[in-house]
């Protein structure tokens, strides 16, 4: 630790007599009426730290992480809602070939779709490669496009699409439930399911479409199967894994445009920002937070599940195999007013009200500047023990 102090001798009387003028908060045990007011500060902050960097950006149309360089482009469809305009990330198809066949599906993907409303955003990958749109750092990179657009054209979070077609299709298999926390809904177009992890879905509207006769790499053989996947799922899931799967018999890899349906189709649904059923299984990019669960990335594992329910003010943890979990929470998942219960392998094991804390909110409005997703409380688990605060 770097030891910044002066010493006591540099301060003038005047100065000292300021620092101890000022009003010392309990930064812990907050009313829910402090807490909203350090989340409604916080926020404000960190969008104006965030507006030089979006507006650079913006203006230079692209956006760089480490090495990485994300040039895009944006369009704007109808007037501006009174809760924010929608955003619509639209992955182009090509892969691993020559950049200039990924430039023109580029230019092609700009013009593939038209909108109502919203920012139609249409990013160039970064690297020429197969899995260009789900390799690191596309993660890091979608959550600053969002960042971004929150602050320079005035996205509500809540209205967030992914789609894209063939390898765009492909990030959009990959994508949607490994970051089904961004999105209000998703749709893929003519790519590949791989070993995307299908349960993370469970909250996040998803819709697919592929030519009957599409069949390199079996894409309409693996797409028709995912579909099923779904249909049995959303019957054992009452209300979860809400879909739709388009298989177009005469169609082979480029759908005429049949596919655009799924525009006004992404438009009818909004984040379930805090889903009172979450299943996370970590992906082979691994995150450290998926809504309102989290665990620390240096212990994360591919392959990892959590499943976590909430009931009026009790919280079930289902099933567990991460070391540390995370619960973060505030006063729209349950009443922080009130005891939290916590039910782990059918035992309570704890039931104690829960501090709202300062920390935990500034900590979740600069992760993601996402009104839905500020937390003013959090809970460890370890070894499937509450850890003591």
């Amino acid at each position: 630790m770097i030891n910044n102090q002066r010493p006591l001798k540099n301060y003038t009387l005047v100065t000292l007599l300021l620092i101890c003028s000022f009003p010392v908060f309990s930064q812990t045990n907050l009313s829910r009426k402090k807490a909203a007011a350090i989340a409604t500060a916080a926020l404000d902050t960190q969008i104006n730290l965030q507006k030089t960097k979006a507006a650079a950006e913006w203006a230079a149309k692209q956006i760089q992480y480490k090495n990485y360089t994300l040039k895009f482009t944006t369009r704007i469809f109808g007037d501006k809602p009174a809760n924010g305009r929608s955003l619509y990330i639209s992955l182009h198809g090509g892969g691993g070939t020559a950049s200039k066949v990924n430039d023109q599906q580029w230019e092609n993907q700009k013009k593939l779709y038209q909108l109502k409303e919203g920012v139609y955003f249409v990013p160039r990958a970064p690297v020429d490669a197969w899995n260009m749109w789900h390799d690191y750092p596309m993660d890091e990179l979608i959550s600053e496009v969002v960042k971004d657009a929150i602050v320079m054209e005035d996205v509500n979070p809540d209205k967030v699409y992914v789609m894209g077609y063939s390898a765009g299709g492909d990030g959009v298999f990959q994508l949607a439930p490994r970051l089904a926390d961004y999105w209000g809904a998703a749709s893929m177009m003519a790519g590949h399911p791989g070993d995307a992890q299908i349960l993370n879905l469970k909250n996040l509207p998803f819709i697919a479409f592929v030519g009957g006769k599409d069949a390199a790499y079996h894409r309409n053989e693996l797409v028709a199967q995912w579909g099923k996947r779904l249909d049995s799922l959303e019957t054992v899931y009452k209300g979860s894994f809400i879909h739709e799967t388009h298989v177009y018999p005469d169609m082979p890899h480029w759908m005429n445009r049949k596919d655009t349906i799924a525009v006004p189709w992404l438009a009818a649904y909004k984040r379930i920002a805090l889903p009172k059923d979450v299943i996370w299984i970590q992906d082979d990019i691994l995150r450290d937070r998926f809504y309102w669960l989290g665990t620390p990335l240096e212990e994360a594992k591919q392959g990892l599940k959590v499943r976590v329910t909430v009931s009026g003010n009790a919280i079930t943890v289902l099933e567990n195999q991460d070391q540390t979990l995370y619960l973060y929470l505030n006063d729209d998942l349950l009443n922080l007013n009130k005891k939290v219960t916590i039910i782990i392998n059918g035992k309570k094991v704890f039931n104690k009200k829960v501090p709202r804390n300062a920390d935990v909110i500034r900590e979740s409005v600069a992760a993601r500047l996402d009104r839905s997703l500020i937390f003013t409380a959090k809970l460890i688990i370890k070894n499937n023990e509450v850890a003591p605060r």
